[in-house]
């Protein structure tokens, strides 16, 4: 049973890694607009009322998204196991996240926090921009992206530090080389791979 959180700042590559860790762990990565995507598609009544409060242009409250959430970790796929990817966002979300793992009496085993340098996330993102045609990344969103993250998730890590559950990956360099020093990190923990993704 393995139940992770991942965090980094946009241009970070959580989006890689956190692939990388579900197929390794084979557990299932759970993140807040996938599951908002997944209600409204199949129109959930709570996926009915994430759309009307999309729709109108308002952030989907911290309730509601609780409520998600909760529900998603009840489904089959997650008993044994799940990789958190955006949630909590809020010390309340990160509260009530505490009483739902509670109940099934557990807990998560580890905080993943990817760090980069900033300026080279920039210079990593402005290439992309470049390459992919994004007008709309200029150095100035992808700074102001930096601090929003920073701003957001700074009290979150605080509390997550405070319990021992982080653990801090260099997130700069190949793909593999940041996977390999993931799997050291939890290695330390007491937290191996399973033993296809070894050999």
């Amino acid at each position: 049973m393995t139940r992770f959180l991942i965090v980094g700042p946009p241009g970070a590559g959580k989006g890689t890694q956190s692939a990388r860790l579900t197929d390794t762990f084979g557990i299932p990565a759970i993140a807040t607009g996938d599951i908002f995507r997944a209600n409204i598609k199949n129109q959930t009544e709570l996926g009915q009322q994430v759309k009307a409060i999309i729709d109108a242009g308002d952030y989907v409250p911290d309730s509601l998204t609780n409520d998600l959430v909760a529900h998603r970790l009840l489904e089959e796929d997650a008993v044994d196991g799940f990789l958190l990817d955006g949630y909590p966002r809020t010390l309340d979300q990160l509260g009530f996240l505490d009483g739902v793992l509670a109940k099934s009496d557990t807990a998560l085993d580890a905080v993943i926090q990817l760090v980069v340098d900033p300026n080279e996330v920039v210079s990593r993102l402005l290439k992309r921009a470049h390459e992919e045609g994004r007008t709309d990344d200029t150095e100035d969103t992808i700074r102001h992206r930096q601090s929003l993250y920073k701003r957001e998730t700074a009290p979150l890590i605080a509390v997550y530090k405070d319990r021992g559950l982080v653990i801090e990956i260099d997130a700069l360099g190949e793909v593999d080389e940041v996977a390999s020093r993931i799997a050291a990190a939890l290695a330390d923990r007491g937290i191996a791979l399973p033993d296809a993704a070894t050999k």
